[in-house]
């Protein structure tokens, strides 16, 4: 069996780019567990709010709850559900999987291969990450389910990330003239940037390509920001910072809360700005809450 084909196959919800990434995050939760030696299920009482502050930090900015892929991710064969009726999912309901003792994990089959072969679970980690998170997120959303993986070399990389056009960064920069769109930040050690990286606005994983029109010079705090859903930018090609945002430092007001309204940084005349298709999907698919209404200075 083809672990990894069915890990990428996996059925959600999609239409118009709508991220759905609740089964990706459920398996890389029940992966982090597995290589921590947990291999007695996963109850559902006792994990439901770990499941719940990743769907609220990594997931779609609307309400959404972990029933849903706790119950729906056993149509796809990785995955299994026993209750104190015996097998079988009592449903996607709360209440249910609450009353009746639900417990969930990894199915037999993929618990056997994943001991068998070491580096299955690393790459089906990696597989997770590249087809349903920014590059930006990967190590923290690691960190946030308990995973520990080797670095990956060339062979292991999934065809997402080979596919990537290497000029995008290139381009990008060169369009933003070397400075975060955000802050104007143009560090540089000699004649090489430091800090500044391309941001895809549509993610590649929901159809966004690797072109300017779809790209932003950030520096690294502000793509992180960008890509967590506090950043994102309006119509105007102005800054939204997000309400739920709460910093009361000087630093955090300044590099964050103070950027809201301001102009983008660029790009220079004759490079495309980023596109209206793109902005809509950040703001439907990434940013979170109302932005933040623009204060007099």
């Amino acid at each position: 069996m083809d672990w990894l084909e069915r890990i990428a196959k996996l059925r959600q919800w999609t239409r118009s780019g709508t991220r759905a990434p609740h089964k990706p995050l459920l398996l890389l939760y029940a992966l982090g567990r597995f290589q921590d030696g947990a291999d007695d299920g996963l109850g559902y009482t006792a994990v439901e709010q770990d499941l719940q502050r990743l769907l609220t930090e990594y997931g779609p900015p609307h309400k959404t709850t972990p029933a849903y892929p706790f119950h729906h991710l056993v149509s796809d064969g990785v995955w299994e559900v026993h209750t104190d009726r015996g097998p079988g999912s009592p449903g996607s309901g709360v209440r249910d999987l609450r009353e009746t003792g639900a417990t969930g994990q990894l199915a037999p089959d993929l618990r056997a291969a994943l001991r068998r072969e070491p580096d299955l679970l690393g790459r089906i980690a990696r597989l997770l990450l590249d087809l349903h998170f920014p590059p930006s997120l990967h190590s923290e959303l690691c960190e946030a389910v308990g995973l520990e993986l080797e670095p990956a070399d060339a062979e292991q990389l999934s065809a997402t990330r080979r596919q990537r056009d290497p000029r995008m960064r290139e381009l990008v920069l060169t369009a933003y003239e070397y400075r975060c769109a955000f802050c104007g930040y143009d560090g540089r050690i000699g004649a090489v940037p430091v800090g500044l990286e391309a941001a895809h606005v549509r993610w590649r994983a929901f159809g966004g390509p690797d072109e300017i029109e779809n790209g932003l010079c950030l520096c690294s705090l502000h793509h992180k920001l960008f890509d967590k859903g506090v950043l994102g930018v309006g119509d105007d090609q102005r800054i939204l910072v997000s309400q739920r945002f709460v910093g009361h430092s000087p630093v955090a007001r300044e590099h964050v809360i103070a950027l809201a309204g301001r102009p983008l940084v660029g790009p220079q005349p004759g490079a495309r700005p980023v596109a209206a298709a793109h902005r809509d999907w950040h703001a439907r698919q990434v940013f979170h809450g109302e932005p933040r209404p623009v204060t007099a200075a």
